[in-house]
């Protein structure tokens, strides 16, 4: 017999009767022989039997503390118990996903890339706003404001740093309704620009980043929502680093590449600087040209960015939602997104 842990009836022994400490939790003896129980020494009942009505000439019960025979915590077995739910629990945080890619999974509508996925399903007319966030939180309140204008509900990918440098925004956008999830502990480069295939970090490395981001939105007092996904910093990553996040539990996810929306981070003076007018006007053609549209598409803004750039895209996010509504799309969160 288990009780849970803190389950309402007690749980007997000496020890608890002397010393006052309660058993939380554990596996005890259950109903004996009659033949044995009427054999035993050193046992009685302190207190009147409550399962007396019950009781049969083969087998008997008692609930007090006098009768170690039968409501007496087992040490060999609690002990196994709690190595068996100890198991469970480290496979439970650590479960391979095996022999199933997210194509496969979700539907062949999505599309990956080096096995993370970066669009949603191109037969339905929604989008997901996705947006990341590290050093910077400017348009946290230009974002909010005009979500909850356009009654939209966003998805944010944000650093352990982020979270534990603006912890009243992070705790307002879920309040709100938002998907919120990590985007790397420290904004790690996880794999080298110029050749993906090659992780910059180790496994452990990783593991120790993404697990620090979820405790660091713990810490401040957020819910951590089902299904897991994650967009690695800086919106890069590999195979490899996509498969130790499987082996977490967690599912790689990253903007859908054409729109050049995740360039709202460049300032004037990078080469690759675009303007919010270009990114905007990119956008919309996109969706006209594209056979697909912007359906399932992943589109990613900056909650915040460099003060060098004041040309901030969402300040645009107002007018892109109005007009992207006008063309009928829905937008949802990612996890509704890429639901089947």
């Amino acid at each position: 017999m288990v009780y849970p842990l803190y389950g309402a009836q007690i749980i007997y022994s000496a020890f608890t009767h002397l010393k006052g400490y309660p058993i939380t939790g554990g596996i005890v003896d259950g109903p004996i022989y009659n033949s044995i129980f009427g054999t035993l020494r050193g046992i009685y009942l302190a207190n009147e039997d409550q399962y007396k009505e019950f009781q049969s000439d083969f087998v008997v019960y008692h609930d007090d503390f006098a009768d170690y025979s039968t409501n007496e915590p087992t040490m060999d077995g609690t002990a196994c118990m709690a190595y068996y739910f100890g198991y469970l629990s480290s496979q439970s945080q650590n479960k391979l996903i095996e022999g199933v890619s997210a194509n496969t999974e979700f539907g062949e509508n999505i599309e990956i890339d080096e096995e993370g996925i970066i669009r949603g399903n191109i037969n339905r007319k929604e989008l997901s706003l996705v947006f990341t966030g590290h050093e910077y939180a400017d348009g946290a309140e230009v974002i909010l404001n005009t979500l909850n204008k356009n009654k939209v509900e966003g998805s944010f990918f944000l650093t352990g740093d982020f979270y534990r440098k603006f912890p009243e925004i992070s705790r307002r956008l879920q309040e709100l309704g938002h998907y919120l999830a990590p985007h790397s502990d420290k904004h790690l480069l996880y794999a080298d620009w110029t050749n993906r295939n090659s992780s910059l970090v180790s496994k452990s490395q990783f593991e120790k980043d993404l697990k620090d981001n979820y405790i660091a939105m713990e810490s401040v007092g957020l819910r951590i929502d089902s299904p897991l996904y994650f967009i690695p910093s800086y919106e890069w990553y590999n195979s490899e680093i996509s498969r130790w996040a499987y082996e977490l539990g967690v599912k790689v996810v990253n903007f859908t590449p054409g729109t050049t929306s995740n360039a709202d981070y460049t300032i004037p003076e990078m080469s690759n600087y675009r303007s919010s007018e270009v990114i905007y006007n990119n956008i919309l053609e996109f969706e006209e040209n594209d056979v697909d549209g912007l359906n399932g598409f992943i589109l990613l803004i900056h909650i915040g960015t460099d003060p060098k750039r004041t040309d901030k895209l969402y300040d645009r996010l107002d007018d892109l939602i109005t007009e992207l509504k006008k063309r009928d799309y829905e937008f949802v969160r990612v996890d509704e997104l890429l639901s089947l």
